[in-house]
């Protein structure tokens, strides 16, 4: 034995002591003591692993022909017909069946032994003998054992059977002739050989209804063959193609070969969860045969533990077919460590087990056992979510406490029981829940059906104090109940506590407003500088304008920076293009200084107020409008780039014919990063996109369409997506030092990779990032439970699911949306502003931050003084300035 094997013999059983999950790890042991010939390791492996996983066909049929070749007594055998049984119930596989029925065939000396092989052949025809491309393969072997025994009777030549030796020898024919009768009626590939063997072994014509089901069966086959054909053309696991034969068949209704076809791609697909979610709720809602459907639902689970769906289908369909309460807890405790891949999966779990044990409970008696167990489940339930859900999640995924709302509703519907519903409301309403309206409503009509009228009041009083979202809707029903319910000092109440607060809540959205219009004005009055300082420089450098083609500087602000999902990963921070366009200047540095929108204006604009009238702005873009599909934008180039149109010339000289390419400079003849490649042909512009990201003298280039802002003012260029995707992952934490190829060899153990993009800043420096793109969620979900904390390069890296938040442009225009129906919330720190938090230095004395403020008074900008030397500077304060600004009353 190696010192390699050796290591290996020890490290993998650890690593599976550690995770006994890792099915690699088992596939690795596996084989490893197969090729070391240690037997009973090797059965203890595969028995384990077996335990945990369904096995695919490979383990299976090296397993069984293991245990097949020292397999001699009877007793030997008996344990290889349990293994075969095990097996055939992983995965519909017609070589595994084939195997089981020619080892069978070993066993036909013995008592019963025929009739056992003969029940092992029809099991595999119900199984697999529909199967178009390998049905036919246990037909034959079927019909080649029959033969084989109609040989054995057989009377030798010259010799005259007896009556009995006839009968027995007319029985196996008529075996022998039933079976071509049956397999000629089912659609198979190559049925004429079949059928022609037949027509040369029977001695009599075949009859009429026989080859009438023989062209049926043609007729089907050419319905069916489309489909098979695109089985046999696609590369695995073919799922869109077994998706498409799936529906056929579902439309067509056989619900044997509906089912057929669902094992099929499940062979291919088995770590695909909505295949497994379609193929039970099939056989839920239209077989209901209780061991083909537990059967399925279990190998779903086994196959795709970390998706809480197939967990619920499990308990539901094991609570269907009144499956004891010990096997429903136990699948239930096998759901909770499954290692699911987000909070919100273990609330569900619970809440489904939590509607199974009250299904349980005759609530018509005042306590039984299963009321108990009942309440210890909710118990249980919430401390589940908050020692282990939150310590891993940093969340409880129950923030509208959905679990505690139920057990609040059965304690007051059921168990007549308010005073512990109150209990549980009251414990809602601490966990952050006491702002939002439904919640209060929902403990209101709770309380208006098994309370009583004063809790009902108490309830609606407070939550017009502490309703945030909705209070008028509160207050409206506060004012209903005193219509109905109330006294006359109860509705004056009432009218006084809601017309406060009314007020206090129009008030404080007024104010929001005005921020907004403030800020909203600041902007435009932002944008109009920025404009009338481009026209100041070209008044004052007027440039002749060069081949290549320019767009405006907004366009370039935005074109220029094309934003990736590193970008949505960090939407705070700013982008080089903003601080190093020439175009941007001293503009560009106006800041907010209050709530309110005080600022000062920058000197540039007093500056502007004294100059003469720029002249108007010339048309940038010459480019003919008609050829921008043919034309693509590319940016993100060094400014030091040689000779740029020979460049950019070589690098998309493969993508087509080039036109033009039109190279943009600035006043100073200074290349600025970016240029137009116009090509003959749309097709070649549109092959030039695919070259976005490529590397140019050290810099990741952009390629983007190229589009006229003017008339689309709105687009953006937003190549990666911004919403989850179960089977992307985000990857933190990495060395810079890390390659794509060295990240390909750590995720491509657990599943097929699509792409593996390592995120760079514009100078394409990386910045220890990485998406890594699964073909399926599946495998994305493994990689996280494997990966995620493990060490790359002694660096700890974090894996988990891609779902980028949302972009500074949706989130701020979701807060305005949402000020004319929210109060403001006011930012002051961790512990919030105190009473006594003034200024305590007096604002005659406040010096302005820099030269580009402007102060304004009720929102009218104010000019400040300027010196004759300086025009646009602030007038410098000598002492007796400052002796009598203190000085005034």
């Amino acid at each position: 034995m190696s010192i390699v094997t050796s290591v290996y013999n020890v490290f993998l059983p650890y690593q599976l002591s550690i995770n006994a999950f890792d099915y690699n790890c088992h596939v690795d042991l596996i084989k490893l003591l197969r090729q070391e010939g240690e037997l009973d390791r090797l059965r203890r492996a595969r028995q384990k692993m077996s335990e945990l996983f369904p096995l695919t066909e490979e383990i299976w049929l090296d397993w069984l022909k293991d245990e097949m070749k020292i397999a001699e007594d009877g007793s030997s055998r008996e344990l290889v017909y349990e293994l075969f049984e095990k097996a055939v119930k992983d995965y519909i596989c017609p070589e595994i069946w084939l195997e089981y029925a020619q080892y069978s065939i070993g066993g036909m000396g013995e008592e019963g032994g025929i009739a056992k092989v003969r029940g092992i052949f029809e099991r595999a025809l119900t199984a697999v003998g529909l199967h178009m491309t390998k049905g036919s393969t246990i037909w034959d072997a079927y019909r080649e054992f029959e033969n084989a025994i109609l040989g054995t009777i057989q009377p030798l030549p010259g010799t005259i059977p007896s009556a009995e030796q006839q009968q027995m020898l007319n029985t196996q024919l008529e075996k022998i002739h039933t079976l071509f009768k049956r397999q000629i009626g089912v659609p198979l590939l190559d049925m004429a050989s079949t059928y022609a063997e037949y027509e040369e072994w029977s001695e009599e014509p075949i009859p009429e209804p026989v080859n009438q089901n023989y062209k049926k069966a043609i007729q089907l086959v050419e319905k069916y063959k489309p489909y098979e054909e695109a089985l046999l053309a696609a590369e695995t696991p073919k799922l869109a193609e077994y998706q498409a034969y799936i529906d056929f068949e579902v439309k067509e209704g056989d619900p044997a070969r509906i089912q057929l076809i669902f094992e099929r791609a499940l062979a291919d697909n088995c770590l695909v969860p909505d295949l497994w979610a379609r193929y039970t709720q099939y056989l839920d809602r239209q077989l209901k045969m209780k061991e083909l459907v537990l059967g399925a639902h279990d190998r779903a689970v086994r196959n795709c533990p970390w998706t809480v769906g197939l967990w619920k289908s499990y308990i539901l369909a094991l609570e269907r077919h009144s499956v004891d309460h010990s096997t429903i807890t136990e699948t239930f405790e096998k759901a909770l460590n499954a290692g699911f891949i987000q909070a919100t999966d273990y609330v569900e779990i619970w809440q489904s087990y939590l509607d199974y044990l009250r299904r349980r409970v005759d609530f018509t008696k005042d306590s039984s056992k299963e009321l108990e167990e009942l309440r210890a489940a909710f118990v249980r339930s919430l401390d589940y979510l908050k020692q282990e859900v939150e310590e891993r999640f940093s969340e409880s995924g129950d923030p509208s406490c959905s679990i505690m709302q139920n057990w609040a509703r059965i304690e007051a519907r059921h168990c007549n029981n308010m005073q512990k519903a109150r209990e549980l409301w009251d414990s809602i309403m601490t966990k952050g829940n006491s702002k939002f309206a439904n919640m209060w409503l929902e403990y209101y009509n709770l309380e208006r059906a098994h309370g009583d009228t004063q809790h009902c009041r108490k309830a609606l009083h407070r939550a017009v104090q502490c309703t945030v979202d909705y209070p008028e809707h509160v207050c409206d029903v506060l004012l209903a109940l005193e219509r109905i319910e109330g006294s006359l000092e109860d509705w004056d109440a009432a009218v006084l506590k809601t017309e406060t607060r009314l007020s206090r809540v129009n008030e404080q959205r007024a104010k929001a407003a005005a921020k907004q219009a403030i800020l909203a004005r600041q902007e435009e009055e932002k944008a109009e500088q920025r404009k009338k300082s481009r026209a100041e420089k070209k008044a004052k450098k007027p440039k002749k304008a060069k081949p290549g083609d320019k767009r405006k500087a907004e366009e370039e602000e935005d074109d220029d920076e094309e934003w990736g999902e590193e970008a949505a990963e960090h939407p705070s921070k700013k982008h080089r293009g903003e601080e190093q366009s020439e175009d941007n200047g001293a503009e560009e540095m106006e800041t907010e200084t209050g709530l309110f929108g005080r600022s000062s204006s920058s000197t540039r604009h007093s500056k502007s107020q004294h100059k003469p009238p720029a002249p108007k702005e010339q048309p940038k873009i010459l480019h003919n409008a008609d050829k921008e599909s043919m034309t693509v934008f590319v940016s993100n180039l060094p400014y030091n780039l040689p000779d740029p149109e020979q460049q950019l010339r070589n690098v998309f000289s493969g993508c087509g014919e080039i036109s033009q390419v039109r190279v943009v400079y600035n006043n100073k003849g200074t290349f600025r990063g970016y240029c137009y490649v116009e090509f003959t042909e749309e097709k070649n512009a549109l092959d030039a996109l695919k070259m976005d990201r490529h590397v140019l003298k050290g810099r990741p280039m952009y390629v983007s369409p190229c589009v006229d802002k003017n008339k689309n003012p709105d687009f953006k260029v937003f190549k990666y997506s911004t919403v989850l995707e179960k089977h992307k992952l985000f990857v933190s934490g990495l060395p810079f030092s890390c390659t794509k190829e060295e990240l390909e060899e750590i995720f491509k153990v657990h599943g097929t990779i699509n792409e593996i993009r390592l995120v760079t800043n514009r100078s394409g420096k990386p910045k220890g990032l990485a998406y890594v793109d699964y073909e399926n969620e599946a495998q994305a979900s493994q990689a996280v439970m494997k990966l995620d904390g493990t060490k790359v390069k002694d660096h700890t890296i974090k894996v988990a699911i891609s779902n980028p938040p949302l972009r500074k442009q949706q989130e701020s225009q979701e807060a305005a949306r949402s000020t004319t129906s929210m109060v403001p919330r006011q930012t002051y720190g961790a512990r919030g502003k105190g009473r006594t938090q003034v200024a305590l230095l007096p604002r005659s004395l406040h010096r302005q931050n820099t030269s580009d403020i402007t102060k304004t008074e009720n929102g009218t900008p104010q000019t400040p003084e300027t010196s004759s030397g300086a025009e646009g500077e602030p007038r410098k304060m000598s002492n007796a300035d400052f002796a009598k600004m203190l000085l005034r009353k």
